[in-house]
């Protein structure tokens, strides 16, 4: 524990890097328990003390040609910081996530002098690998949560920390679904799909109707179906309550703010927008169809810059299809209950079993106390002279 004053920057854009960001200023406090921590923050790292400049929505855009409708607000944005951060300039910053918006906050800091991180690495393994350069002249330090990732950074020779993945740490390897349904009201013969469909309004805006068709035609085949939808924040839910009150399906729908994880192990499956939830829905063992639709342009687009054999994280990690992910026109009400209906109906299957026993096996890969081993890599940096 130190009594120095520190004032470390940090910038999440989306729910998933507010939990990363918030699990390091946690145990950034512990060790430095007088520092200051500022930038663009979600409610998870205001509650751990965080100042927040900008409202992190303005950051939870998605697609190559969806972030030219905001590029001029995101410029602001991070002019904003950039300006704000050379006035006042911290012992470290630390860029979550986000990429696109950090690397660019990163490399101007850096060239003033101040130390900088990029927490999750950007998918250089899936696409634009040539952004590993840019990545070196932004950053001081990566910290990674993939395994495979650390590799690509080796190679190069660029300073990278393979620190695992927070919620690897959190979740049990067996999580004890009778609890979470108790804790949910879940009567005991209900069958529970836990619906995802994304934390960005873009996201919403693609998949709900077509994740909400999918379960009138389930709830043809499935005896006591209920839908349980946990959202990330108010502005999604108030999206959510909107189409659900204009369109009233005849589902038994409970729409919630928070306790995705809670909602995904009491559930018996998930249907998920492709992204970090699925990797949450793997670690809390639950069987899942990951499903992503992209504006038309930024699919061409994409077909033709992305190389990885597979999007959907448990594929990734795993180097082998072990979820169904359908992509684009793959996603439809049709093939989704297709999938879905026999991961309701069909319990402890030697082939569930199976997925299971994968599942925990990459859940140990990234179980390496993330929180921990983030503040101690960021805390070597800020000790060590430029």
């Amino acid at each position: 524990m130190s009594d120095k004053i520190l004032r470390i920057g940090i910038v999440a854009g989306e729910a998933s890097g507010d939990i990363l960001a918030a699990g390091l200023i946690k145990q950034l406090k512990k060790r430095f328990p007088n520092a200051i921590f500022e930038g663009i923050a979600g409610p998870k790292m205001q509650a751990q003390g965080c100042q927040t400049l900008f409202d992190m929505e303005e950051l939870s855009v998605m697609g190559l040609v969806e972030v030219l409708s905001r590029i001029r607000r995101l410029m602001f944005v991070r002019k904003s910081l950039v300006t704000h951060f050379l006035a006042n300039p911290p012992d470290v910053f630390i860029g979550v996530d986000a990429p696109d918006f950090n690397l660019g906050v990163e490399l101007k800091l850096k060239k003033h002098g101040i130390k900088t991180v990029q927490y999750v690495s950007p998918t250089v393994w899936a696409w634009r690998e040539n952004r590993i350069f840019k990545i070196a002249k932004a950053t001081n330090m990566v910290l990674s949560i993939f395994p495979f990732e650390k590799q690509v950074y080796d190679k190069h020779q660029i300073p990278c920390e393979f620190v695992g993945h927070t919620m690897a740490d959190d979740i049990a390897i067996k999580p004890d679904q009778q609890k979470a349904r108790e804790a949910l009201k879940i009567k005991e013969n209900e069958v529970v799909l836990a619906m995802l469909p994304g934390s960005r309004k873009r996201e919403v805006e693609s998949l709900f109707d077509v994740f909400i068709q999918s379960c009138l035609l389930l709830k043809a085949d499935v005896k006591k179906f209920k839908v349980l939808i946990p959202v990330v924040n108010r502005h999604r839910k108030a999206q959510v309550d909107e189409y659900i009150q204009t369109h009233k399906p005849n589902l038994d729908i409970q729409v919630v703010i928070g306790h995705a994880r809670e909602v995904m192990i009491a559930s018996d499956a998930v249907l998920l927008a492709s992204g970090t939830a699925t990797l949450e829905a793997m670690l809390c063992k639950r069987n899942m169809v990951a499903a992503y639709k992209l504006s038309g342009l930024t699919y061409q687009m994409m077909k033709w810059l992305y190389k990885a054999k597979y999007f959907a994280l448990p594929n990734v990690l795993a180097g082998e299809k072990i979820v169904p992910e359908l992509l684009q026109n793959e996603v439809t009400p049709q093939a989704i209950s297709q999938l879905l209906v026999p991961m309701l109906t069909q319990k402890n299957t030697e082939a569930q079993q199976l997925l299971i026993g994968k599942f925990e096996a990459l859940h140990q890969s990234l179980k390496r106390d993330a929180d921990v081993q983030s503040a101690m890599a960021v805390s070597h940096l800020i000790e060590q002279p430029l």
